[in-house]
């Protein structure tokens, strides 16, 4: 075996411009494989971050006060979620998109009105100061927490604990303290999306009720039991807060945790066809082996007459030109291997984004590239072995 390899690469040795160009198809192939996967990759793991992050993790409760007008939500809604067996934290959320001021700016941001537990429920990380409490819920008490985006917009730097913002609330405009910047994610979602999502500021949720006037929440926040269903979950919090209003319908249940892995599938789908685009790529650079093994023969032919003349079996012939093909695919999965591994983590670091190498779509990508190869070096090896000595020595 070891002698059939060193004369297939001291063979290929012989016409270098042309196996480098085979070898270079074949590893632009498995790069490109690879590459596709590991973004694949990148991209669902930065994307289910970033929705956990804003609240998308879990389940959220909603009241259709038009077509059922007694059904609202309020703190006798919010214990009858909380009563669920399903529910491990459930927070009451006020939304309005308005204007934040700051400074000599003017900033659109979407404001939530939480609660004490807003880190536990939609996953609020704290980078400086604190979180909103118990206390500032109790007191109406006029504190904020923003995002980096927000901070750096408004500051040209994250941490403005202690800076005065002002938000228009209820058609008035109030002064806030932050006492807080969260980190939201890695910003990918807003990079991609910021024309929809704008920046994202958090008070307390009586503050905000006190402002605008509401009695209601705009939803209830839920984040269940780790390992339950949240289709069951989601149903058995309806049938709770039916029995406490005595209301056959008017409330909804969204799962988010669906809606994420509606997205994380679609990811995969389109992974999937760009990868199928790169496996043809391979087929068209497996086909050049062919083409390539052709010609050896056909420039070989007096060499295989003599071989055979003193004693080569027909195996033997068929075997070496084999191990040609199975050559230059190894040699080119390994280059694609190593320049798809470093246009990924050199991506990813561009945009700081950790990276989980997807060895199964590269070993996938590697056996598919050495195997067309050994199939289309079949008929090439098949015709150098089946050379009768005397006519390749004629030919030659």
């Amino acid at each position: 075996m070891f002698d059939a390899i060193k004369c297939a690469v001291r063979n290929l040795g012989r016409k270098k411009m042309r196996s480098g160009l085979t070898i270079l198809g074949i590893a632009i192939g498995v790069a490109s494989v690879v590459t596709i996967g590991n973004i694949s990759e990148c991209g669902s793991s930065a994307v289910g971050n970033e929705l956990d992050s804003l609240g998308l993790g879990g389940l959220t409760i909603s009241a259709d006060t038009q077509a059922v007008p007694a059904a609202a939500l309020a703190s006798e809604e919010l214990e009858a979620v909380q009563s669920s067996q399903y529910v491990e934290q459930a927070m009451p959320v006020v939304v309005q998109n308005t204007e934040v001021y700051s400074r000599n700016s003017q900033l659109d941001a979407l404001v939530w009105g939480v609660d004490g537990k807003a880190n536990q429920v939609i996953s609020l990380q704290v980078i400086y100061g604190r979180t909103i409490s118990n206390a500032d819920v109790r007191a109406n008490s006029n504190v904020c927490m923003v995002d980096e985006t927000f901070a750096r917009n408004a500051y040209s730097r994250e941490n403005i604990v202690g800076k005065k913002i002002s938000i228009l609330c209820g058609g008035t405009v109030e002064e806030f303290e932050v006492v807080g910047v969260v980190k939201t994610g890695s910003g990918l979602l807003q990079n991609l999306i910021g024309d929809y999502i704008p920046n994202f500021v958090y008070m307390p949720y009586t503050t905000m009720q006190a402002a605008t006037g509401k009695r209601s929440f705009d939803q209830i926040a839920v984040r269940t039991v780790d390992g339950c269903d949240t289709d069951v979950a989601g149903e058995d919090i309806l049938q709770a807060l039916h029995r406490a209003t005595g209301l056959s319908e008017g409330f909804a249940a969204n799962n988010l945790v669906k809606q994420k892995d509606g997205l994380t599938n679609l990811l995969n789908i389109v992974t999937l066809v760009l990868s199928a685009v790169g496996a043809i790529s391979l087929l068209v650079a497996s086909l050049s082996i062919m083409t390539v093994m052709l010609v050896s023969v056909n420039e070989r032919t007096r060499e295989i007459g003599i071989k055979k003349s003193i004693g080569a079996r027909r195996g033997d012939i068929m075997f070496e030109f084999l191990m040609e093909a199975m050559v230059l695919s190894l040699i080119g999965c390994i280059a694609g291997l190593l320049v798809g591994s470093i246009v990924s983590f050199a991506g990813a670091g561009y945009f700081h984004i950790s990276l989980s190498f997807r060895w199964d779509i590269a070993i996938v990508a590697c056996a598919f590239s050495v195997l067309t190869g050994m199939i289309f070096g079949v008929y090439p090896a098949a015709k150098a072995s089946n050379m009768r000595p005397v006519d390749a020595l004629r030919l030659e």
